[in-house]
């Protein structure tokens, strides 16, 4: 029986025309599936169904999800991450963590360490990503002592915060992805319009269920950025507010808005 999928370009061009004709058509697509956002029952022959795939560098992994959840699309993934989406999908999950892969910065590598908070903005919780590396980051091909990490990002469209009461503006081309309710990667626009992994975790990140809610809500993600050092771990989200504001004062604060990918 044909099943009610969507399929997008991207994913069509990875699986192939013939496989993806297949989907449409029943023959390799379950007819019930747990969304590989929500987690929640779907059913593809009754309601709006979309493929996700997970790319990694090896091997690929194809979802379905709710298509009010998350539009079909490729998601690139290190092998690490695939590995840990599979186990989430049959119910192995690993408890998430704030690490991420190496970033290439000269002679040096640093690690991008994400905190999810709420942050209040003019009397709003919203939803924030707080990213912070653990060292300096360099130009690529740069030797010297200097942190470029905060002018690379305003390269990218991030701008500097100088009161946390003002909704940071949005940036085009990234997004945050939120899928089988873990944080998964943040993800930015590449060449010919293509999406590739900002950040990704090594294990799908929790978030807490207010968090969830509000991102939920609102569609959007905040997400703040400063050097090394500048904010620390927070264990309390009214200690991690006081110490973005700090940064802010300081010139060492940056920020943008952006959609919320899943659910």
């Amino acid at each position: 029986m044909p099943r009610m999928l969507d399929v997008s370009d991207d994913v069509r061009a990875e699986i192939g025309d013939e496989e993806a004709d297949r989907l449409l058509a029943g023959d390799d697509a379950p007819g019930s599936y747990d969304c590989t956002s929500c987690r929640t029952p779907g059913d593809s022959e009754r309601e709006r169904t979309s493929t996700v795939l997970f790319v990694g560098e090896e091997t690929a992994v194809l979802a379905f999800a709710h298509a009010t959840c998350i539009p079909s699309q490729v998601v690139p993934v290190s092998e690490e991450q695939l590995r840990g989406a599979v186990r989430s999908i049959t119910g192995e999950d690993a408890a998430g963590t704030t690490g991420a892969p190496p970033i290439p910065t000269g002679d040096r590598q640093a690690t991008l360490g994400i905190t999810c908070g709420l942050v209040l903005v003019r009397d709003e919780l919203h939803p924030a990503l707080v990213v912070e590396p653990n060292g300096p980051i360099a130009r690529p091909g740069s030797t010297g002592p200097q942190d470029d990490f905060l002018p690379l990002l305003i390269e990218h469209g991030f701008a500097p915060v100088a009161d946390l009461n003002v909704l940071p503006g949005p940036i085009e081309g990234w997004s945050a992805l939120l899928a089988m309710g873990k944080l998964h990667a943040v993800l930015q626009s590449g060449a010919g319009g293509s999406q590739s992994a900002w950040w990704q975790a090594h294990q799908p990140l929790a978030v807490s269920d207010g968090w969830r809610a509000a991102a939920n809500r609102e569609k959007t993600v905040l997400m703040y950025a400063a050097p090394a050092g500048t904010i620390g771990h927070q264990p309390r989200e009214d200690l991690m507010r006081q110490a973005l504001e700090q940064a802010a004062a300081k010139g060492l604060l940056v920020a943008a808005s952006m959609p919320l990918a899943g659910t």
